[in-house]
């Protein structure tokens, strides 16, 4: 999941590096956005980015690259900036925001941030990720659930089925999915894919201590007690639901399983809801997401952000434009409605 003015959505592989400027062209500025949302809901939710920029008088390179999570637009990149030529704006999760600000590669939008009153909007959780050092260095597109699990209402029927609240209820059904000639899980062995599972099984099993003394703190009596052996051990159990061709699947692969009926479940954020409305599926009716077992009042967030290149001065009146634009209300509604995420303003 990435969007920037060059990233990868979630999601990696070989490198496919489309032709620019895909917007019409204006005499006045523009931006080059790398990004990685290339899906079809992600396609959807980008147009609702460009559309904004455009109406307000700034032209739009778009410079996109296929893979999930974003590692295969980091690649490409570090190469342009290595090349002197990094693009206007990239797709970032938060934490990679930080660490190219860390590396004095971002410029500022203080005072964008300070005209739209950004400290007052914007959740401390996501702010964190989003002003570095006392200066904002990207604009905030939304904050996404990582811990869903989404169902296809078809094959729960086809098994007679209650949707499962605990993990054994949810162990329960996979041979009844097998007898019944449908993949319990839908899944994608990608690096990202895996870690989502893992970090949603650790929450789900041992609960928000345990995540943040493990995961976090890398504490090693948690690391190596019994509550991570109960993970892995779980792990286990999911990863015999999984059918043979998963290494290496898109993640919005694994989506289309689901949404044809083909298999049960897939874990996955909430931005997997924009590739089941594209289908024209309805929820609650055709499908349905629901917690991770075990993570009830608790979730693991990311937040998708547009990182601000240090560029010339003929494209920084464009950049303050996509951060402007971003950060519209109006905008951060339309956007989330159909990215499956919820806005990154708290009004």
């Amino acid at each position: 999941m990435c969007l920037g003015i060059v990233p990868c959505r979630s999601t990696i592989g070989a490198v496919c590096l489309f032709a620019m400027g895909s917007g019409p062209a204006l005499a006045g500025p523009s931006v080059e956005v790398m990004h990685f949302w290339t899906t079809g809901g992600e396609a959807v939710a980008l147009n609702a980015v460009k559309d904004r920029v455009i109406a307000e008088g700034v032209g739009w390179e778009d410079a996109p690259v296929a893979g999930g999570g974003g590692d295969q637009a980091k690649t490409v990149m570090q190469a342009r900036i290595a090349a002197g030529n990094p693009p206007t704006a990239m797709l970032m999760l938060g934490q990679n925001v930080i660490d190219w600000a860390n590396e004095g590669l971002l410029s500022d939008v203080d005072a964008v941030a300070a005209d739209g009153n950004w400290d007052a909007v914007l959740p401390a959780a996501v702010r964190a990720f989003t002003k570095v050092d006392g200066h904002y260095v990207s604009a905030p597109t939304n904050v996404h659930r990582t811990d869903m699990l989404w169902a296809s209402h078809a094959a729960f029927e086809a098994i007679g089925a209650d949707f499962p609240e605990s993990w054994e209820e949810f162990n329960a059904l996979a041979p009844r999915f097998l007898d019944a000639g449908i993949v319990p899980l839908a899944h994608g062995g990608q690096a990202w894919q895996e870690m989502y599972l893992f970090e949603a099984v650790a929450l789900g099993i041992g609960g928000a201590e345990f995540y943040r003394s493990a995961l976090v703190d890398l504490d090693d009596e948690t690391l190596r007690g019994q509550t991570m052996t109960a993970v892995f051990d779980q792990l286990a159990k999911l990863r015999g639901m999984i059918d043979e061709n998963a290494p290496g699947r898109d993640w919005n692969l694994a989506s289309a399983m689901v949404i044809e009926g083909k298999a049960g479940v897939q874990f996955m954020g909430d931005w997997a809801k924009g590739e089941f409305l594209k289908a024209g599926l309805q929820p609650d009716q055709d499908f349905l997401c629901f917690r991770f077992p075990g993570t009830q009042g608790t979730v693991t967030f990311n937040s998708d952000q547009f990182a601000m290149f240090s560029v010339g001065d003929d494209r920084r009146d464009a950049q303050v434009k996509l951060a402007s634009s971003i950060m519209a209300p109006s905008f951060q509604s339309a956007f989330n409605v159909v990215k499956g995420s919820v806005p990154a303003r708290t009004d």
